[in-house]
């Protein structure tokens, strides 16, 4: 009688393997991360990257889709990031994929999210045919959403104009956050003294497959 409950804890097991945490380093990758227009979420006027990080020092770019739970496990952390840091030349602007506008406004009000957002594609069948999708495959993420999935501009080495924003080596996080490497990263590229700690900014959640529509067991942050 034993047998049945190793089978179901060999179930589990596996099941938590595949709700594996996504947490991933922050990595430079070899590719050229090109300029873009996307519409903003709230007002629907044209936002350019390239004009969007005039005057500032560090902006971090965030794929995110509204019904990611991991993405919903980053983002009032990256709301504290761009509060903290916002006079300092850092910015933070999100990209909404897959999913409608409406969702995403409600999301946005849900998370209580300031920093501007725009949208790239408005349904999980954009999937592949996505900038987004194209890019995150040329810096080796090989998830099947990429939700987070972060960019760093270090405004000081931009290419000074054309498609290409910034050229071969780029700055990235294939998944969510880890939270102090990424808020070290953020202080070092702006030049702002100390350690950064701030217990606002470590609470730990819970991780679901990044799927739509879709959940597996629940596992607990490390």
């Amino acid at each position: 009688m034993r047998i049945i409950p190793a089978i179901l804890f060999v179930l589990f097991s596996s099941a938590l393997v595949f709700a594996q945490n996504e947490q991933a380093p922050i990595v430079e990758k070899t590719f050229d991360y090109k300029d873009w227009v996307y519409k903003n979420i709230q007002t629907g006027n044209d936002v350019n990257l390239r004009k969007f990080t005039n005057d500032k020092k560090l902006v971090m770019v965030v794929y995110w889709a509204p019904w990611c739970p991991n993405w919903k496990y980053d983002a009032a952390f990256v709301q504290g990031l761009y509060e903290k840091y916002k006079g300092t030349g850092f910015d933070v602007i999100g990209v909404g994929e897959y999913d409608t506008i409406d969702k995403m406004k409600a999301h946005i009000k849900d998370y209580k999210l300031t920093f501007t957002n725009v949208y790239e594609s408005t349904a999980t069948a954009d999937r592949e045919k996505t900038v987004h999708f194209t890019q995150r495959r040329e810096a080796g993420d090989t998830r099947k959403w990429g939700s987070p999935w972060y960019v760093f501009l270090e405004v000081s080495k931009l290419e000074p104009e054309g498609q290409i924003v910034m050229a071969k080596t780029v700055p990235v996080i294939n998944g969510e956050m880890i939270r102090p490497d990424a808020e070290k990263f953020i202080r070092q590229k702006l030049g702002v003294s100390g350690n950064g700690a701030n217990s606002a900014l470590t609470e730990k959640g819970k991780i679901e497959a990044c799927e739509p529509d879709k959940k597996i067991a629940d596992l607990k942050k490390p």
